[in-house]
């Protein structure tokens, strides 16, 4: 794209957040194909690290006011200059509309919130682009209308399978301001919202995939001995729907003669109760808790490993992976996979060809860890064949090239 090509504003939950590398892998990629936008960002940063990819992204960052209480004076004359937006009346309207639905806090917070963004919004800016269907397209979308501009969105998990059916049919609906455009990580995500839009044409599907220039070509890997010691590591927030609870469970149940370690990288609200749920199980000197890293750091502990485990599950609340980067991250470095059949994980790996596809049982789990453990020859050959899909399928930049194209057509629509 060239240097007059349309502007965006981004809008995006937190930035910069260790755990959704996704996230910032497409904004620098996009940013390297010559889009010209700012992110604002809803709230500030908590990780204490970075990945070296939110060091590559050259634009500004704008933190919206994270609680309204927090800036009042920053809200209230927001909220002036809004008023005398030729949309505001309308986007108060749904808003109102929303509330009525949904009488929150947080509703209340994401209008303030906009009412920030449209005031401040530089008048280049043509469309905005929000990651995550829930809150912040919310406030991409109430924003759009105050200001006349197009927005889109990108939908992930959480936000497609936790977000009530009435939002989501809206956001997708033309109708009711609904966004430009949808996009999706996985094919069972797309299929569920274009059977909520308008037109299914709205929505559409673009895998992640992997900048595989950002990493390593895998490690040699020597056949281990099947009597020898046996890594294991997972990366994922320490939340329910991950599943480490099964996990752990699912240690206790390995048999002694099994020489095994478990690394975690990754925080999350549960530590806490995993770490007593191993010093219970008798477990717990089997086990490396490492917290947050970066992502080279996560990779260097993948090239050590000899599996990597994602017990994922749907949580009571419907929350649930969509395609977890890190699966491909794995694969990249040829470490065997063990996962779960949740959500949009069959659409990577195929069980018994990429990878193993387990029950979230631990009995299930436990079973899957001793064989792979038992038979390295049969891990390996898998890992080779997840290695070779994803170079063959899952690269970044055919959905880059689709994502760019949808961005600077929406834009258009405002030039």
């Amino acid at each position: 794209m060239t240097s007059g090509s349309p502007n965006l504003a981004v809008v995006v939950k937190g930035w910069p957040r260790l755990s959704e590398t996704f996230i910032a892998q497409e904004l620098v990629a996009l940013q390297d194909a010559g889009h010209q936008f700012d992110i604002w960002s809803l709230r500030h940063p908590t990780d204490t690290k970075r990945h070296p990819l939110h060091d590559r992204f050259a634009g500004q960052v704008h933190y919206l006011p994270e609680y309204l209480y927090q800036e009042p004076q920053r809200v209230w004359a927001a909220r002036a200059i809004a008023q005398t937006l030729p949309g505001y009346a309308e986007a108060y309207r749904i808003w109102r509309q929303d509330l009525r639905r949904d009488p929150t806090p947080n509703r209340i917070r994401r209008f303030g919130q906009a009412c920030v963004l449209a005031a401040e919004l530089p008048p280049e800016v043509l469309g905005l682009y929000a990651h995550f269907m829930h809150t912040p397209s919310s406030v991409a979308r109430y924003a759009a209308i105050m200001r006349g501009l197009p927005w889109s969105f990108s939908a992930h998990a959480k936000d497609i399978w936790t977000s009530p059916e009435w939002e989501k049919r809206e956001k997708l609906q033309a109708a009711t301001h609904g966004a430009t455009f949808g996009a999706t990580c996985t094919a069972i995500g797309a299929e569920h919202l274009r059977g909520l839009a308008d037109d299914p044409n709205r929505m559409d599907l673009i895998y992640h995939g992997l900048d595989l220039s950002r990493f390593p070509d895998p490690p040699t890997r020597t056949l281990r001995s099947v009597n020898g010691p046996f890594h294991m590591i997972s990366v994922g927030r320490l939340v329910e729907k991950k599943g480490f609870d099964r996990l752990i469970a699912a240690f206790a149940l390995l048999p002694e003669t099994l020489d095994w370690h478990w690394t975690h990288i990754g925080g999350g609200g549960l530590g806490d109760a995993l770490r007593a749920q191993a010093r219970v199980a008798g477990i717990a000197d089997h086990i490396t808790w490492k917290g947050a890293c970066d992502q080279p750091e996560v990779i260097e502990a993948m090239r050590k490993a000899d599996l990597f485990v994602l017990p994922s599950r749907i949580a009571a609340d419907g929350d649930r992976d969509g395609l977890p980067n890190v699966l491909m991250e794995a694969a990249s470095q040829r470490l065997p996979i063990l996962s779960t059949p949740v959500s949009a994980i069959p659409e990577f790996i195929e069980t018994g060809t990429h990878g193993i596809l387990s029950s979230d049982d631990p009995s299930a789990l436990a079973a899957a860890i001793e064989s792979l453990a038992n038979n390295p020859q049969q891990a390996a050959q898998m890992a080779l064949a997840a290695y070779d899909r994803l170079i063959a399928e899952f690269r970044m930049d055919p959905g880059i090239v689709q994502l760019s194209k949808r961005l600077n057509a929406m834009c258009m629509e405002t030039a």
